[in-house]
């Protein structure tokens, strides 16, 4: 559990500012679940310059509550929870200072988003909340005031949570967590889970991942772990402590983030799901008489497929329908074996390939436009799918062919350009699995929106 917090101050010397506004949002990796926002009186003067950027001033703060009688409001929401600020060591200090004043201790784990989003969305020009958060198209109001900037932190942390694909911040998280918590655990961890689309990561006590999974539905499938009776099962259900999710809203991210996380985590369960998740592929030569042909057979790592398939039989039933879809050849997309014409030339619906009838050039044409569509090899798209919001989407970043990672955008923020869309994606790795992903995933959803940069 976090707490996202922002602190305004009447400014002057080191240790001698009051707090003005404090706004606090007690956040548990999903949603804000509490909240506290209140003006504050410093009883003392504000500098004329925080007046300017703030517009707080000291007739708005006559009958605001002093500190002391918000104190015990503060400690309340924040107990038991790691405090997230951006630039937290100035929020903590102000905060410490406060209570010091009235010979309390306050003590609380931090973590600075400035921090995280050197490391985990390097290259930044800057890295104030302010140009931070308009260059990964995060929507912010009311700037310099607690509730405004706080709110758009709690936006900037969830989208850094995504991009912690080793999930150390929630690992770190578990660490600091009650373990009296896991209790009958089983029951209670089941309940807090969401019946939604996502991936599901399932921690020993002192945070370790040791399996990773991906559902359409996480809490039924969570369950289905915990009172299933094969030897991995009992194993996982004796050692699992707790299990955090990210939802996906899109099945393809789910899919994209399963297989990334994996690679990334190495959990001790998942050992079969790190090798590759398809067997057979479609290849295509031009044959001594200049037609293309299409060939299905079994996975060669020396080879560039144009698309992969789980098993045989999936192939065969692709070709077999594009085969109709694109007017193609049986016998030169290796339907059908023969040493004259294929079948479909004999009942009339076939060109004439097979025979040489119908010309290369004519007949390649239509393979090539198969070909396109299921390989993008040099193509700059944006695949936009389902978001986890209702005023959101999933953006899959792909560049000159190569998979470049996946984002998610709010639709009442405009993305005007590339660059933006490159700061708000996760950077994840271009592989033969995520390539097999994402173009068996086209496949079977043709009305996705595509979108091409060029």
């Amino acid at each position: 559990m976090y707490t996202i917090v922002d602190i305004e101050t009447t400014g002057g010397k080191y240790n001698e500012e009051g707090i003005t506004e404090i706004a606090i949002y007690k956040y548990d990796g999903h949603e804000v679940v509490d909240q506290f926002i209140s003006l504050v009186n410093p009883e003392r003067e504000i500098q004329p310059f925080v007046v300017n950027l703030t517009g707080i001033n000291s007739n708005m703060l006559r009958n605001a509550p002093k500190f002391y009688e918000v104190a015990k409001r503060i400690v309340e929401i924040t107990e038991g929870t790691i405090l997230v600020a951006h630039n937290a060591k100035f929020d903590y200090r102000i905060l410490r200072t406060e209570f010091r004043r009235l010979g309390f201790e306050f003590k609380r784990k931090t973590l600075c988003t400035v921090e995280l989003s050197k490391d985990l969305i390097p290259d930044q020009p800057s890295y104030s909340l302010g140009k931070l958060t308009r260059a990964l198209g995060i929507p912010i109001a009311d700037r310099h005031r607690a509730s405004g900037d706080a709110f758009a932190t709690v936006k900037l942390f969830k989208m850094l949570l995504d991009k912690d694909l080793k999930k150390n911040i929630i690992q770190e998280s578990i660490r600091q967590e009650p373990k009296n918590q896991v209790e009958s655990r089983l029951l209670n961890i089941i309940e807090i889970l969401p019946s939604t689309t996502g991936v599901y990561f399932m921690h020993k006590e002192d945070g370790e991942i040791i399996y990773i999974g991906k559902s359409k539905n996480i809490r039924k499938r969570v369950n289905q772990h915990f009172t299933g009776t094969s030897h991995k099962a009992k194993k996982i259900q004796l050692q699992v402590a707790t299990v955090t999710y990210e939802a996906c809203g899109s099945e393809l991210v789910a899919l994209l983030k399963e297989s990334e996380a994996i690679k990334q985590n190495k959990p001790i369960y998942n050992r079969a799901l790190r090798k590759t998740v398809f067997t057979h592929a479609l290849y295509s030569f031009e044959d001594e008489k200049g037609y293309i042909n299409l060939k299905i057979d079994k996975v060669d790592g020396r080879k560039k497929p144009i698309t992969t398939f789980n098993n045989r039989q999936s192939a065969k039933s692709f070709m077999f329908s594009r085969v109709e879809e694109y007017n193609l050849c049986q016998k030169l997309t290796g339907l059908y074996e023969t040493k004259t014409n294929c079948f479909n030339y004999t009942v009339k619906s076939c060109e004439g390939a097979c025979v040489q009838e119908e010309n290369p050039e004519t007949y390649n044409k239509r393979v090539q436009e198969l070909i396109d569509k299921n390989a993008f090899s040099n193509e700059n798209i944006v695949i936009i799918d389902k978001g986890r919001e209702v005023d959101e989407r999933a953006a899959i970043l792909i560049q000159n062919g190569v998979f470049k990672g996946v984002g998610f955008y709010s639709l009442n923020y405009q993305i005007t350009n590339i660059d933006v869309l490159q700061s708000i994606i996760t950077p994840m790795e271009n592989n033969k699995d995520t390539q097999h992903i994402i173009k068996s995933y086209l496949r079977r959803n043709k009305r996705l929106k595509v979108i091409n940069l060029d």
